[in-house]
């Protein structure tokens, strides 16, 4: 049996290849699907089958594409109300490829129109199931949120999930070995551990979410406290449900030049600086915003920006723009409002304003905090609910970042703020729509709350408060 893991690490995303006797089957591909039909040719298999676990909400998928181009079947789950041609899965619906049988199993709760996970079992080996394929139903160290229906409360599927987790995988042998659609970093779940796979004992002894022993428990604790959803989510959802157009079918980025960006921040069309941080700081478009190439940049373009919002791009290179617009589409922004043309480079050399963001460091934050240049009120902490709650600043409030696109924080305009995050990515973001938003003193807090936990400075945490 051939089998490869295909992560992508600016979605935490994984997807799958399954491979037997000359035939292959890939569960839960990315948009550009290039990378799969290469590997079939290096391992001389003819893909066959494409399996989806659900309807994502978090990327595009490239279902129909891969189909178009292998002829492929597609399964997805009977419920998914799917509108491409496609095999309707049922719990115990069985799918042989060369010597390795692959069996589905209904597991609502993540999503309504039951995520499916595939039950891997090699049959020259043994009779049991080798490995189990569960999406975004259980993870490592964590499950799926239950939040990403219009048809059911997030109640109600935590419900779903609890059976589903509790009557179909953990009744598989411990021995079976876990690989989830997702990684630390998504935000399908709160609290996945770094690693890319794990086994049904591991994850009995040690996922919280396996400890709940009852069901109302249950319920209660994964409803609660649950980070924001992303508006694209439900969209992308949508999108996939019908089956998202090929690659080659997006239409080419418009060049334009220094004036023609003004004119379009003149009329309030989203600028996005896709350089690092430290290029951004040094010096950039006023009124546009940085997300990073570097980091989980098509999940917070797509939560901030939104997939409609036809943004303009500025980058270093062309390369930076091609890269941005491959990663833009596999969460369904696929509409651009153009590339400025030469890059930053040209907008400093036409003469027009550049704008910078002061940076400083952990100490320095310290010192303006001891002195009284800033007070705790002027610090913005842009991680996450669980991340302040572990350790923060002594009295700074969180505001994370993932809430800004329902509205800046309410803060004085006339005052300094400073912003962290943990290590300087989110921050930085976070920074650039403070200054669009008309803030004219912003500081970044290099290095984030990693650097000031490592300098050894105060730092309180929620636990420690409740003690």
């Amino acid at each position: 049996m051939y089998f490869e893991q295909f992560y992508l690490t600016c979605l935490s995303h994984a997807s799958y290849m399954i491979g037997s006797e000359g035939e292959a089957a890939v569960v839960d591909p990315q948009r550009d699907v290039d990378i799969y039909l290469k590997v079939a040719e290096e391992q001389k298999l003819t893909i066959r089958h494409i399996f989806e676990t659900h309807l994502h909400a978090d990327f595009v998928s490239g279902h129909k594409e891969l189909a178009a181009r292998t002829g492929a079947k597609i399964y997805i789950g009977g419920r998914a109300n799917a509108g491409f041609p496609h095999v309707p899965l049922i719990d115990d619906y069985e799918v042989k490829i060369g010597a390795v049988r692959i069996r589905a199993l209904e597991t609502p709760g993540h999503t309504p129109e039951s995520v499916i996970t595939d039950a891997i079992t090699h049959e020259e080996k043994s009779a049991l199931p080798c490995a189990v394929l569960t999406g975004d139903t259980l993870f490592i160290g964590d499950v799926g949120r239950p939040d990403l229906s219009k048809t059911h409360t997030p109640q109600q599927l935590a419900g779903m999930l609890y059976d589903s987790l509790h009557e179909k995988l953990l009744s598989l042998p411990d021995a079976v070995a876990v690989y989830p659609a997702h990684g630390a970093g998504s935000l399908c779940g709160r609290s996945m551990r770094a690693e890319r796979s794990s086994t049904i004992g591991t994850e009995r002894l040690t996922n919280y979410a396996l400890q709940i022993r009852s069901r109302e428990e249950f319920i209660a604790q994964l409803t609660a406290n649950l980070p924001a959803r992303p508006e694209y989510f439900l969209e992308d959802a949508e999108i996939n449900r019908s089956g998202a157009p090929t690659l080659k079918e997006l239409p080419p980025i418009p060049a334009l030049s220094p004036t023609k960006v003004r004119t379009l921040l003149q009329e309030r069309v989203n600028v996005l600086d896709v350089r690092s941080g430290e290029e951004f700081a040094a010096g950039h478009v006023p009124g546009s915003i940085n997300i990073a190439l570097a980091g989980q940049f098509a999940s917070w373009a797509g939560g901030i920006l939104g997939i409609h919002s036809k943004p303009a791009l500025v980058g270093a290179t062309d390369a930076q723009i091609e890269e941005a617009r491959l990663r833009l589409a596999r969460v369904g922004i696929e509409e651009l409002g153009g590339y400025l043309s030469g890059g930053f480079k040209a907008w400093e050399e036409s003469g027009l304003p550049v704008q910078k963001t002061q940076q400083i460091s952990a100490h320095e934050l310290n010192q303006k905090l001891r002195d009284g240049t800033l007070r705790p009120m002027d610090v913005l902490d842009v991680r996450r609910e669980g991340e302040w709650q572990a350790g923060h600043i002594p009295g700074v409030s969180c505001r994370p970042l993932d809430t800004f696109a329902q509205g800046l924080p309410s803060i004085d305009k006339t005052r300094p703020v400073a912003v962290h995050c943990k290590s300087g990515y989110r921050s930085i973001i976070a920074c650039s729509l403070l200054e669009r938003g008309g803030h004219r003193n912003v500081i970044n807090v290099a290095g984030g709350f990693d650097a000031w936990h490592d300098a050894a400075l105060p730092e309180t945490s929620e636990q420690l408060a409740k003690a």
